[in-house]
């Protein structure tokens, strides 16, 4: 396939998987509901979690980050160049956060920007899992995970970039780690106010 060619129809299909809402599928599945009606008002993971439980958590955050990787696999199997290839994983980030099949109320891409990673900068991917589990576990607030994870992504695949002379790895983990953030606006407004719920082990039952 043509390079421009294999670039927009990596992007298309990139945005349509992202845009699958498994995390509202696994809450009907498992709890009946829509999780978007409860808590954070999202379909990612943290809030499926928070309203189902911790079997549809994993579920969602497991199917979610093949979302990520497998935007970046399909690109790669049309031909995409590495930079195509990461704009097919930006694009799944942006079908979660807001998808054609769920209204455009999506969640905030933090699983589906790390399978993105996976495949694009595993040595980044490493950075936000250390970041991210090490922060969880301090704070015991997901949001404080997911945005260290951010930084910490961001700044391992600069290293690698720095390395390799090549940019992509560093610009597309800065892209979709911005989009996290933005994605995670109002939480950071209550964790300056000291208000953000904290992980308890009264929600790995769920509400069923």
């Amino acid at each position: 396939m043509a390079g421009n060619a294999a670039a927009v129809t990596s992007c298309a299909a990139g945005y349509l998987i992202g845009s699958v809402p498994f995390g509202l599928i696994v809450g009907k599945a498992v709890g009946g509901l829509d999780v978007r009606d409860f808590g954070s008002g999202n379909m990612g993971t943290a809030n499926v979690l928070r309203t189902v439980g911790a079997r549809a958590g994993a579920i969602t955050f497991a199917l979610d980050v093949a979302k990520g990787a497998g935007a970046v696999a399909i690109a790669r199997r049309c031909g995409a160049d590495p930079a195509a290839q990461a704009a097919a994983g930006l694009a799944a980030c942006i079908g979660h956060s807001w998808p054609v099949f769920a209204r455009f109320r999506g969640g905030k891409a933090v699983a589906t920007a790390f399978g993105g990673l996976l495949m694009v900068s595993p040595e980044a991917a490493a950075w936000a899992t250390a970041g991210g589990i090490g922060a969880l576990a301090l704070s015991r607030t997901m949001s404080v995970g997911s945005l260290t994870a951010t930084v910490t992504a961001t700044l391992g695949a600069g290293l690698e970039s720095t390395r390799r002379h090549d940019a992509v790895p560093f610009v597309f983990t800065a892209l979709v780690s911005t989009l996290v953030v933005v994605r995670h606006a109002a939480n950071i407004r209550r964790i300056a106010r000291g208000e953000e719920p904290q992980l308890s082990t009264r929600l790995f039952g769920g509400r069923h």
